[in-house]
């Protein structure tokens, strides 16, 4: 009720909206799977993402994709609670801070296509084989779990998968549970190893075409909280440094370095100097776009970036030669706004190949790397062809079979019960009549369910049978 749930009918996004404002959340529609990035930024900023399809009848007690039973009768309701919404928002933060590796992309789109196939249902054995088999081979792409994986396997633990209170008798609490007619039962089962949550979940895989045969369980909500402390304090984003900065190369995606004083560099990470030992300098690829306070400072630089850790003032304008650190020394000189041209460097008395021409700055520390572009706005405002995801047309056609995989015939049974159940003045022998109708499609039961629920007693013609 607090957030707009019912369950009569299929969730309103406006009214989910009205009731959720109070709470300071809101929901947004999207198609299907999203990218990670979009969802936890989202998720940061206190917004739901709720999958508008509609799971298929065949699909009633779990789904592979995600649809608005998901969403809303999983995640929206516990939004309700201040404490465990503010670990949503937290938890989304974390996962938007963290860095993501070029193999997890190609890893969400082999998940995204396994998920709409399967809703299919004219996808042949084939395409599900194939599909199954395409997101095997990109699990298997992945040379180390990136912090992007690790934050998503908190989140499946917790808010998609989480059971709460004591070990020999939890309750459900997580989205994935939640929404699941199937895997609500069986997550408390005997078949089902449940252990305490630490935040050693985060190095537990999941697998999504399968009910999970092991669970964490949390003492309470706070202890989510404690976890999400313990995870968040190994991230490149809080920890910065020399180990961001490898963390970053490594991933070989778009992230971004936090100097002091505030400002930014987006780009992509791909040298630090010394290889090892204490940091001197860093190498940013181009494009890179500056900013502070996650606000674009201007256009994008066309060429790379350097960032020379230590302590010496650089003029805005004319030759520079100057020593930020020990051993390392720096000349050239400067157009404005960071550029330099005919930039060369020493380290230890050797030379240091970089590019002549960058931007260059001068820091003397880097307290954070994080995940993606610091403004990602104007990022995609300047790459949006490159960054901004697009879903194609596979969710349509799935969306298009399934609306042809239903009989017309039973598709007008199922409306005009829609329309008992919402008007009222359903009789019993109306009702009766379509289930004699219905029988005419044996392998069809949901629509038999709700014509037995709208029958039972305390449902009859005084409130006019469909309640």
């Amino acid at each position: 009720a607090a957030t707009g749930i019912g369950v009569e009918a299929i969730p309103s996004l406006d009214e989910m909206n009205l009731k959720l404002a109070p709470a300071g959340w809101s929901a947004v529609g999207v198609r299907g799977f999203i990218p990670p990035a979009v969802f936890t930024e989202l998720q940061s900023r206190r917004v739901l993402a709720i999958a508008a399809d509609v799971r298929t009848h065949e699909h009633v007690e779990y789904t592979p994709a995600p649809d608005i039973v998901h969403e809303s009768a999983g995640h929206a309701p516990l939004v309700a609670d201040p404490g465990y919404a503010e670990y949503l928002r937290r938890c989304g933060e974390a996962g938007f801070r963290a860095i993501a590796s070029a193999e997890d992309q190609a890893v969400f789109e082999a998940i995204r296509n396994l998920s709409v196939v399967k809703e299919d249902p004219a996808a042949s054995p084939g395409a599900v084989r194939h599909a199954e088999e395409r997101l095997s081979a990109a699990s298997a792409s992945v040379r180390e779990p990136s912090e992007g994986v690790r934050a998503s396997r908190l989140y499946w633990w917790t808010a998609e998968y989480g059971l709460v209170g004591p070990l020999d008798a939890p309750r459900i609490y997580g989205a994935g549970l939640l929404s699941s007619i199937g895997e609500a039962i069986h997550c408390l089962g005997p078949e089902v190893e449940r252990v305490p949550l630490g935040v050693g979940c985060v190095d537990e895989p999941y697998d999504i075409t399968r009910m999970q045969p092991r669970l964490f369980v949390a003492r309470d909500f706070d202890q989510l909280f404690e976890v999400l402390d313990a995870f968040v304090a190994t991230l490149s984003w809080t920890r910065g440094g020399a180990h961001g900065v490898d963390v970053a190369i490594r991933a070989r995606t778009v992230n971004h370095l936090v100097l002091d004083g505030g400002r930014e560099l987006t780009g992509r990470l791909v040298e630090r100097l010394p290889a090892a030992g204490p940091l001197a300098l860093v190498r940013l690829a181009g494009p890179v776009l500056a900013s502070r306070g996650r606000a674009a400072t201007g256009r994008p630089f066309p060429g790379e970036a350097v960032v020379a850790l230590g302590d010496a003032p650089l003029p805005e304008r004319g030759p520079f030669d100057v020593a930020p650190a020990p051993g390392l020394r720096l000349s050239g000189f400067a157009v404005g706004g960071g550029e330099v041209l005919r930039l060369r460097a020493t380290l230890g008395g050797t030379p240091v190949e970089l590019p002549p021409w960058a931007i260059l700055a001068v820091a003397r520390e880097i307290p954070s790397v994080a995940g993606g572009p610091a403004d990602p706005g104007a990022w995609d405002r300047w790459f949006g062809e490159l960054s901004t995801f697009t879903s194609g047309d596979a969710e349509a056609r799935a969306r298009a079979a399934k609306a042809a995989a239903l009989p017309a015939r039973l598709a007008a049974l199922y409306a005009e019960v829609r329309r008992l159940r919402e008007r009222g003045g359903a009789t019993v022998e109306r009702l009766l009549a379509i289930r004699d109708e219905a029988a005419a499609f044996p392998e069809d039961w949901l629509l038999r369910v709700e014509l037995d629920e709208l029958l039972a007693p305390g449902r009859g013609r005084a409130a006019g049978a469909a309640g």
